[in-house]
């Protein structure tokens, strides 16, 4: 596997421990749709809103931050890829909300993460 492919992966798994450390409840992870991969799908911790989680991880912000890679047609494949989870599960009860978590670091480095709660929503793909 290449290196930005486990760096990729070791911050997925970073994230998803931050999550569960703050009551979140993972149903996937790297669940993928037709070739679009959803990072994390979960439950929050109030048990109420369905979250569809992408994560960004980079060895320095000397870019920017990791959530400016989220662009317009990545959002769009999320929701995309989201609407067929939530139907695949039976899951169009439940409110949805898109989160962006930002890992910069490495795992002999150390790193910080940065959550992003409603990062971005449906109406952000259409206009």
């Amino acid at each position: 596997m290449a290196a930005h492919n486990d760096l990729g992966k070791w911050g997925e798994q970073i994230a998803a421990k931050h999550l569960v450390s703050e009551g979140w409840y993972i149903r996937h992870c790297d669940w993928t749709m037709r070739g679009i991969d959803l990072d994390i799908v979960c439950i929050d911790e109030d048990s109420s809103i369905l979250v569809f989680v992408e994560v960004k991880t980079r060895t320095s912000d000397e870019f920017g931050r990791p959530s400016l890679a989220v662009d317009k047609v990545k959002r769009r494949n999320i929701i995309t890829a989201s609407e067929a989870y939530r139907h695949l599960f039976r899951l169009s009860n439940l409110p949805v909300r898109y989160d962006i978590i930002s890992i910069v670091g490495t795992p002999e480095t150390g790193y910080s993460l940065e959550h992003m709660e409603d990062a971005f929503g449906i109406i952000d793909v259409i206009e």
